[in-house]
């Protein structure tokens, strides 16, 4: 194996797939990067069995030279070195080359600069999965980025429960319902499809997966095709594959959680919100697991309050542009309510309780795309 690449397009290369590299794997030849050349162009390969990420850089690209294959062949490189070297080289453009067939000694070479490496057999590492015929739909890259970001913070962290560890990604006609839970909190995102599915299609995407994934995506609009197999999803980029394992079993029910009726509606600037809960996030942090507490009160005001005995206390009213239903007094956690706040995009959101015990709701008031539910807490 021999070639010339473009120094940028290997890095960038190189940084996506080493999204997939564990160094804590009981597969030593999974701690590498298996890379491929042949007369199309270049991949490279990571994976730690339950991510594998290919990507695929072409010889030519938009009539420019990205790279210059002399001879075929694949080796796997230990990716945190090799990840290193290309970082730190001098020109812009670097030569591989296989020297050694027998053992896999590689070269690295770039201006004054060479290194050699010693490689591991290809043959030895896993083979992707195989893309069967799944089911198939798109999404912008942009706004798979998007729901990501609105509903994986609220998957489990706890392996007691590994279903909830990951984000339900559920397909019903041509909407996509993704839910997250940790059965204290839940965050809900729906977005339109389009899908040839005749019957309803769910499965539940590894949490980690999907974070690791949207550090892949960029902002723009181009689809990311979406394919869901028997027990891995493939997320298809323009030079990327993206695999992760699904979890195993079934999600449970979420909708019955929702209420459907509320006793107190409170509208808010989320902003204004978000802040006097941080403010008073302050003094709750020391005592009961970061618990604020929030106070209907007089003319379409609230009041924010937290009280750690051996602290301190810290009281805030916040102006509300709307108040209806019965008096309430709610405790719930501070992190929590600021990471559904953090999540809605909107800048007034409505809060729908049914009572100081139960489940509350936050939405954005213009949009009916995302919702978040949190389970308040008792503090008497």
């Amino acid at each position: 194996m021999k070639f010339v690449i473009q120094k940028d397009r290997l890095v960038q290369s190189v940084q996506d797939v080493m999204k997939a590299v564990s160094s804590r794997t009981t597969i030593p030849i999974l701690t590498g990067i298996k890379i491929v050349a042949d007369h199309r162009g270049v991949s490279l390969t990571g994976s730690d069995s339950d991510i594998s990420i290919e990507s695929f850089i072409p010889t030519v690209e938009e009539d420019d030279q990205i790279a210059t294959i002399q001879e075929s062949g694949a080796v796997v490189l230990q990716a945190k070195f090799f990840s290193e070297i290309v970082k730190k080289l001098p020109l812009d453009t670097v030569e591989i080359e296989v020297t050694n067939k027998s053992n896999y000694q590689t070269v690295i070479r770039s201006g004054q600069a060479e290194f050699n490496l010693n490689g591991l057999d290809p043959d030895e590492y896993p083979h992707l999965p195989q893309i069967e015929d799944g089911k198939v739909f798109q999404l912008p890259a942009d706004l798979m980025k998007t729901i990501i970001r609105q509903t994986v913070f609220a998957v489990s962290t706890s392996e007691t429960r590994p279903i909830l560890t990951g984000v339900n990604w559920k397909v019903e006609g041509n909407e996509l319902i993704c839910v997250a839970t940790d059965s204290h909190r839940l965050a809900l995102r729906k977005a339109a499809v389009e899908t040839e599915f005749e019957e309803a299609y769910s499965v539940v995407i590894p949490g980690k997966s999907l974070s690791e994934l949207s550090k892949i995506l960029d902002d723009s609009s181009d689809p990311v095709e979406i394919v869901f197999m028997e027990n891995q999803v493939l997320f298809k980029m323009k030079h990327i594959l993206f695999f992760s394992r699904l979890l195993e079993g079934n999600y449970p029910d979420t909708s019955r959680l929702i209420p459907t009726e509320s006793k107190t509606t409170i509208e808010l600037n989320t902003k204004e919100f978000l802040q006097a809960i941080d403010r008073a996030s302050l003094l709750a942090r020391e005592g009961r697991n970061n618990v604020v507490k929030l106070s209907t009160v007089e003319q379409n005001e609230i009041e924010i309050s937290s009280n750690s005995p051996e602290i301190g206390k810290v009281i805030e009213l916040v102006k509300s542009q709307r108040i209806e239903g019965e008096e309430l007094k709610i405790s719930f956690s501070a992190k929590y309510m600021m990471d559904a706040l953090k999540a809605l995009e909107g800048t007034e959101i409505r809060i729908q309780f049914t009572g100081a015990m139960r489940p509350f709701v936050i939405r954005p008031i213009m949009d009916d795309s995302i919702l978040q539910l949190i389970l308040p807490v008792r503090t008497y």
